[in-house]
C-alpha cells in the first residue's frame, strides 16, 4: 500500500491526540506525520511510534510545503472554515471533524460502516465531513435495525461524558470532585459549563436554538436523516452528566406500521454488524456502560426490549467511546476507506 503524508490540524488537542494513536494502533500507512496548531503550541512535541515530532505553527502554506495529501482537522469550526480551502487547494483530502461543513449539501458526511459509498463525493469539494460523536454511534445502531424492518421514527436522550467538551471539560470534572471531597465547591470555577458539572446532570448541551432544541439536538436530528438518507422522524434530549469518558444513549426506534418487532432477529442483526457489540443480560447485570467502551472502537448495545403498548416500538441502550467512535476512530475509518477507492481507480 502506497503511503501518505498525513497532517492532524489541532493536533495538541484531545481529538488531535487520539488521531495519532488511532492511527499507530491500525498501522495507518503513513510516510510523515505532520502535527499543525496554533502559536501557543509551538515548541511541543507529540509522540507516535516511538519518535517525538515537533509541532508546527498552522499557516495557509503548511499544507504544500509538507506535501500533505491527507489532512484531518479537529481544531474548531472557524479554523475549517479558514483553512480547509488552502489544504484543498494544495491537493490533499480534508476529512474535517468540526461541525463547519457537515449541512453543506456538496460534502457527505460519513460513518463508514453506514454510507461508505458516500465517500465517492469527495470530488465535489476535497471534503469529507464527520458526523457528530453521538450521530455516528447512534447511526451505527440504527442502519442494521432500519434494514431490518424500515424505521419511521426515532427519539433519543443522551448522556453525554464531559470530554465532548475537551480537555477543558475533563479538567472542569476534576477540579470540582477534588473540591467537593474538600469542601470547598462553592468556590470552585465553572468555565467549561454553563453549570457545576459534579454531582449534577445538566440537560442542555450546546446553545439554545429558536425551535427550543439546543443547536447538538439538531445536529443529531439533521446529521441522521443526511447519513441515513431518509427523511425519519427524530427528536433527541442532550444532556451532560458528569462522566470523563463515553457517551451514553437511551433510544426508542418506531418502525414502520406493519412491523412486529422481535427481538431475538434484532439481536442478530446488531450482532452482524461491524463494530457493533451486543452485551445484553439484565438478569446477570450485564448491559452497555462508559467503563466497557471507553477506549474501544465498538459500539455497545444492550437493554434490548419490546415495548409494552406498541408493536412497532423498541428500546435500548447505546453507549461507546465518543472520542474514539465518535471521532477519531471515525476519521481514521474515513481515511482508510478513501484510500481504497483512490487506489483502485
Amino acid at each position: 500500500m502506497k503511503k501518505y503524508n498525513v497532517a492532524v490540524i489541532g493536533a495538541t488537542g484531545a481529538v488531535g491526540e487520539e488521531l495519532f494513536r488511532v492511527m499507530e494502533e491500525l498501522d495507518f500507512p503513513v510516510e510523515n506525520i505532520i502535527p499543525l496548531a496554533s502559536a501557543k503550541s509551538f515548541g511541543t512535541y507529540i509522540e507516535y511510534k516511538g519518535k517525538e515530532i515537533g509541532v508546527q505553527v498552522l499557516s495557509e502554506n503548511s499544507f504544500k510545503e509538507n506535501s500533505v495529501d491527507i489532512a484531518f482537522f479537529s481544531a474548531g469550526g472557524s479554523i475549517s472554515a479558514k483553512y480547509a480551502k488552502y489544504a484543498v487547494e494544495s491537493g490533499a483530502v480534508v476529512i474535517d471533524n468540526t461541525s463547519h461543513f457537515r449541512s453543506d449539501d456538496d460534502i457527505p458526511l460519513v460513518v463508514p460502516e453506514v454510507n461508505p459509498e458516500d465517500i465517492e463525493l469527495w470530488t465535489n469539494k476535497g471534503i469529507i465531513a464527520n458526523p457528530n460523536c453521538s450521530t455516528i454511534q447512534m447511526v451505527l445502531s440504527l442502519k442494521p435495525l432500519d434494514e431490518l424492518y424500515g424505521i419511521k421514527r426515532v427519539d433519543v436522550s443522551t448522556y453525554q461524558a464531559v470530554s465532548g467538551a475537551g480537555k477543558a471539560g475533563m479538567k472542569e470534572l476534576f477540579t470540582q470532585m477534588q473540591d467537593l471531597l474538600t469542601f470547598n465547591l462553592s468556590d470552585s470555577e465553572i468555565e467549561a459549563f454553563k453549570h457545576q458539572i459534579v454531582n449534577n446532570v445538566i440537560p442542555a448541551v450546546d446553545v439554545a436554538m429558536d425551535n427550543s432544541f439546543t443547536k447538538e439536538e439538531m445536529k443529531m436530528i439533521n446529521e441522521t436523516r443526511k447519513i441515513l438518507h431518509k427523511d425519519i422522524a427524530v427528536a433527541a434530549t442532550c444532556v451532560r452528566v458528569p462522566v470523563l469518558r463515553s457517551h451514553s444513549e437511551s433510544i426508542t426506534v418506531t418502525f414502520e406500521d406493519d412491523v412486529e418487532v422481535d427481538v431475538e432477529e434484532v439481536r442478530e442483526a446488531l450482532e452482524r454488524f461491524e463494530n457493533v457489540e451486543v452485551i445484553d443480560d439484565l438478569k446477570n447485570d450485564s448491559y452497555p456502560m462508559p467503563i466497557i467502551s471507553t477506549d474501544t472502537d465498538i459500539t455497545y448495545v444492550g437493554r434490548l426490549r419490546k415495548d409494552l403498548y406498541s408493536n412497532n416500538m423498541l428500546h435500548y441502550f447505546n453507549v461507546a467511546d465518543q472520542v474514539r467512535v465518535g471521532a477519531a476512530t471515525n476519521s481514521i475509518r474515513i481515511a482508510l476507506k478513501w484510500i481504497e477507492l483512490v487506489e483502485s481507480k
